[in-house]
Order: C-alpha cells, then structure tokens, then sequence
C-alpha cells in the first residue's frame, strides 16, 4: 500500500502546511509528518478526519497501486481558493464513479474521436467536428436542448456545477478512476451555461490532441488562447448550426429587418445568448461586416434585455438528476448506508431517511414481450 505517498499527494494538491492541516483534523504535526513518511499509520478515525480535510474518500488513500491519473482543465482559475473548488469537483466526480460501479451502473466514456494535429488545428477542423458530434449524438437543429442530458446519460460525462469567480470560468477533466467530468458555474444563467458546456465539451473531445501524458497523480492547467478560441469556435458551430439559424431568423424577416423582440425570440429557440445569435448572424454575413456596428446591436440588446428576455434562470442543482438516482438505488440495495448517502447529497441524515422506504420489492420487474 502506497498510503504515505497519498496523503502527501493529497495534502500537496491543496496547498496545505502540516499545522493547517493539524488545525482542520486534530492530527499532531509530528504525526502526520511520521504517517507522511512511513513510519507509523494512521487510525482509522484519524484517516477519516484527514480523507475528509483532503476532500478525498477514504478508499482513495486504502487502495493498492499508483495514485490514479488526473487532469483538470480550467479556462481561467478561480480568483479564490481555486484548489479547493478544483478538489471538490474531483472528489464529486469520484462520488458519481463509486455510486455507479456500487450500482453497476456504468456508463462507459463515448466521445467521437476528432483527429488531427496541435500545430496544424484550425477553425476548419472545430468547425468540421461541430458538425459530427452533433450528427453523431443526434443532436439536432436545437442542440442546446439536449446536449446535456445527452452527455451525461449516453455519453458517461459527468457534469456538475459550482459556485466560483471568475463567473466566465469553467473546467474539465480526464481521470483514469472515473472517466471524464466538466464543471459549470452554477451562477450563470442557464444559456452561458450551455455555451460553457459546449466549450468544454470541445476540450475533451480533443484532450489527446492538446494534452501531454501526465505523470501520476493530479494536476491543473490552463488552455492556450489559440486553444480557447477554437473551442469557441466549435461551440458556436454546435449549438447555432448555420442553416438552421438561417431558416429560423428569415422567418422573423418583416420587411427588410428584424425586429428585436423577434431576435430574442430566435436566441430563445437555440437557448444561446442574444449577444451570440448576433455574432452568428454577423460571421453568416446576415449583418453589416462592421464589427462596430455589430456592437453597436449587442449594447442596444442588453438595454432591451428587462423587457425582451423571457427566459426563466433557475438555478441549477450541484449534481444531476442521475447522480441522485443512483445514490438513492445504492441506499435501496444495501450499497450504501444513510449516512453515507446523507454524505453524498449533501443533505441531513434526516432528509436522507426518508429514501429509506422500498417503493418496490428488489426483485420485481416488469414482464417484457419477447422480440
């Protein structure tokens, strides 16, 4: 067991000092530098306090092997306790992986393979693979609507959202353990956050691309500004495809022109932004080619925003809707306890009991019609 290199590995990630950590769990400095180096092992409860300090689980630091390999992507890190926030994501993504194999459950990682090379990848290419992935996801004219159930229930990515600044970032990541997960930032209106999703999405699709093998154990970094601004590109070609943002704008023509009210309602369609439908309309030629004027448009936009926009903003929830299901399929089966399950929604132990009742008996199933 390689326990001495993980809890060093784990408590490096965070940035933490041996008294900061003694502070947060109670484990003498002297203690954890004898458990950091072999010398002796930590109880179990002491291990618990420490796992829970880290953000990490438990099994994280008692299994055999390598630390597994993890790379997260930001496109601009949080302004404040950036490794914090970047823990919590793995940690919830671990989470998602254990509930799944717990409930064997899985659902391998599908991404349409892009190709190409880094020096070479231009808009052509994020153009080009918009077009298949939402071809081969069926996404549809409309792929905002369902591209993230889509990546969650049949592509196996894991997405979940966070409070962090700056609010234009966002992340994704590629883990040996569980695959590869994104996180949004759960203060963004529901349309920046497809966008982001979008993104993001272009930066897995093309992680062998851009990214060199890292070593073991996690790590961060940040995207080039060439690789940003291709990403922006495929993510404009996703979810505004171009014939389909022509047919839908030239049925709202009167007379020459658009009126505003009917340009909302186009940016409402797709669920994108009414600032991105403008910069989609100016590079279809659809407007003047003078970016000032194009501007000029977004500004008047905004000011007619109070009253033009009718799109509710709920908020989202930290984890999705499949991350809650198996979790309470885990309690049902006897996978987890409540407690742990209490652990994992971040909910009361109270609230987590009332997931306690069967709603059906473990071995009924519906009665299918043989093909």
């Amino acid at each position: 067991m390689n326990l001495p290199e993980r809890l060093r590995y784990a408590r490096d990630r965070l940035g933490l000092k041996g008294p900061q950590v003694s502070e947060k769990t109670g484990v003498g400095t002297s203690s954890l530098s004898e458990f950091e180096n072999g010398k002796r092992e930590p109880s179990l409860a002491q291990l618990q306090r420490l796992a829970a300090a880290y953000g990490r689980s438990l099994s994280f630091f008692l299994e055999e092997g390598p630390i597994p390999r993890e790379l997260v992507l930001w496109r601009e890190k949080p302004a404040e306790a950036a490794e914090k926030v970047q823990a919590r994501f793995l940690r919830l993504c671990e989470q998602y992986h254990n509930l799944e194999v717990w409930t064997e459950d899985e659902v391998p990682v599908f991404l349409p393979p892009a190709q190409g090379e880094a020096d070479r990848y231009g808009y052509r290419h994020a153009e080009t693979l918009a077009r298949q992935v939402r071809k081969q996801l069926e996404l549809g004219d409309r792929p905002a609507l369902s591209l993230l159930p889509v990546l969650e229930e049949v592509c196996g990515i894991k997405v979940f959202h966070l409070d962090f600044e700056p609010t234009g970032a966002a992340a994704s990541a590629r883990s040996d353990t569980f695959g590869a997960g994104i996180l949004l930032n759960a203060a963004n209106v529901r349309w920046r956050r497809n966008f982001d999703l979008a993104h993001e999405l272009f930066h897995l699709l093309t992680w062998d691309i851009f990214r060199e093998p890292v070593a073991n154990g996690a790590t961060s970094s940040c995207a080039t500004e060439d690789e940003e601004r291709l990403a922006q590109c495929f993510a404009v070609n996703l979810l505004m495809p171009s014939e389909a943002v022509r047919i839908a704008l030239n049925r709202k023509v009167k007379d020459g022109g658009l009126p505003f009210e009917d340009l909302f309602d186009v940016a409402r369609q797709f669920d994108v932004s009414v600032e991105a439908m403008l910069w989609r309309m100016h590079n279809l030629h659809m407007l003047s080619d003078d970016a000032d004027k194009t501007k000029a448009l977004i500004e008047r936009a905004k000011s007619l925003s109070p009253v033009l926009e009718e799109r509710g903003q709920a908020r989202p929830e930290t984890s999705p809707e499949r991350y809650k299901s198996l979790a309470v399929k885990a309690l049902r089966h006897g996978a987890i306890s409540v407690g742990r399950l209490a652990e994992y929604l971040d909910i009361t132990r109270k609230k987590a009991m009332t997931y306690v009742r069967p709603e059906a008996a473990e071995d009924e199933a519906i009665p299918l019609t043989p093909a």
